[in-house]
């Protein structure tokens, strides 16, 4: 199993991401995936939630309204829009099928 998470940066206070997960050596079709993410001195926490046919979406509270979790089966891909963002979305961000890990991808929202 490999996920690779890519698309963090640095951004501006109000801006705006777009997270990719790129996922191979399992039926990515047949999880389903969430995207953690944990900031300096904090547990690693759920952001986002997506059955394996997309049909069904869960977020964590902070993030409701201005995250959005989706996901390409064709391209074994779950992708994470990220709008409005302010410095407490400030962390490494990681997609998981429910055993592994990628190296993750850090997102910094400053001024």
């Amino acid at each position: 199993v490999q996920l690779v998470e890519s698309g963090g940066g640095l951004v501006q206070p109000g801006g705006s991401l777009r997270l990719s997960c790129a996922a191979s050596g399992f039926s990515f079709g047949w999880y389903d995936m969430s995207w953690y993410r944990q900031a300096p001195g904090n547990e690693r926490e759920l952001v986002a939630f997506i059955v394996s046919d997309g049909g069904r979406t869960n977020y964590a509270d902070s993030v409701k309204g201005r995250f959005t979790i989706s996901r390409d089966n064709a391209k074994n891909t779950v992708y994470l829009q990220m709008n409005s963002l302010n410095p407490e979305d400030t962390a490494v961000y990681y997609c998981n099928e429910g055993s592994h890990w990628g190296q993750g991808t850090q997102v910094t929202v400053s001024s």
